[in-house]
Parts: C-alpha cells; sequence; structure tokens
C-alpha cells in the first residue's frame, strides 16, 4: 500500500517523536532538543519557544505512544485518534510550499499553539493508515530490550526491528550464534549509535 509523501513523512514524524523518551533516555528535555526535533522533521509555523510548549509536545508524545497499546483492539484506536482530531480541532485545507511543491493538506493554521498543529497532523495521518484498513502496519520493536515503536512501511508488512539503534542487526546475530553453539550468543546490547 502506496500512502502520499506527506503521510509517510508525518507517520515516521509520529515514531520519532514517541521513541523520543523510549531509547536513550529523555531526547526532548530542552528547548534545544525540541527546536532540533522540529527542524530535522521540517515542522514550520509558530513556535513560542516556552516550557509550557515542550510540556504540550511531550504530553502529546505520551497521547501519541498509548496509540500503540491500543492497535489490536480497532474500535478504541479510532476513539483516540478521534479524539485526537477533535481536541485539536483539526480543519483540513489544502497547501504547498515552495519545498514542498505538491497539495498536501494542513489541519491548522501555522497560528495555532505548536502541538495542536503537531497533533492535528499526526492524527490525520494515523486517520489515513485507519482508512486504508493498515493499522497492523503499526508496531513495537521486536527486541526484546527494546520498547520502541514502529510504523512498517514495507510492501509486505514484514519489518520487525525499529530505526533507533542497531537491534535487526543484534537479534540476527543472536540467532545466528545461537544457531552456531558459539559463545555470546545472547543478545548483547551495545550502545546506540556506535
Amino acid at each position: 500500500m502506496n500512502f502520499s509523501h506527506d503521510t509517510e513523512l508525518t507517520l515516521r514524524t509520529v515514531c520519532a517523536l514517541v521513541n523520543s523518551d523510549r531509547v536513550d533516555g529523555e531526547q526532548l528535555g530542552d528547548q534545544r532538543a525540541l527546536d532540533e526535533y522540529l527542524d530535522g522533521w521540517g515542522w514550520t509555523g509558530r513556535r513560542d519557544r516556552d516550557a509550557d510548549e515542550l510540556a504540550d509536545v511531550q504530553r502529546l508524545r505520551a497521547r501519541l505512544g498509548r496509540i500503540w497499546t491500543l492497535v489490536d483492539d480497532e474500535e478504541k484506536t479510532v476513539a483516540a485518534v478521534n479524539a485526537l482530531l477533535s481536541d485539536t480541532k483539526a480543519a483540513p485545507w489544502l497547501t504547498r510550499h515552495p519545498e514542498m511543491p505538491e497539495w498536501h493538506l494542513h489541519l491548522a493554521s501555522v497560528h495555532d499553539p505548536l502541538a495542536r498543529r503537531m497533533g492535528a497532523e499526526m492524527a490525520m495521518a494515523l486517520a489515513d493508515l485507519i482508512r486504508a484498513g493498515e493499522l497492523r502496519r503499526l508496531k513495537l520493536c521486536a527486541a526484546p530490550d527494546c520498547n520502541a515503536v514502529l510504523v512498517d512501511l514495507s510492501r509486505n508488512r514484514s519489518r520487525r526491528f525499529c530505526d533507533t539503534g542497531n537491534c535487526g542487526n543484534r537479534q540476527h546475530v543472536a540467532a545466528y550464534r545461537e544457531r552456531r553453539g558459539q559463545p555470546g550468543a545472547g543478545p548483547a546490547k551495545t550502545p546506540r549509535g556506535k
């Protein structure tokens, strides 16, 4: 299933946000870190750059993270996404930018608070996934020592491991060592980014 470019980008953005406190501790603990996240994912519009805005984004992160715990129950997932769309006062309109000349949807004004804009865009991307009957693409990393979330955008829905570290490689090496009976067969975790 192919989703629009902005839906896929937003789904990846949701995962990055949710995982920002699931791997290697808090990654959005201050304004500088939030700015890096926003700039890295291309968020535009109003930024207050204050403690309230940071707290609102962290609350949004927790709310979005709970959606992954609901994916086995479609009705509860739909209710959570609908609530987020309602709470953010999502109102779709078409737009395009020089950096993204294709028409795409925005769901909040650039003048709305950051967390409201983010929540509306992210809820709509999740709604697209639900409408396509692809809710099973929301997964938890299959590595036993990782609690990161992922969105499986592979053609055959076979992705099992997150992008936050080296989970897939670690698990494959551990399975290989176990098959070969080599010492150190356990899934010893290496530091992220190394």
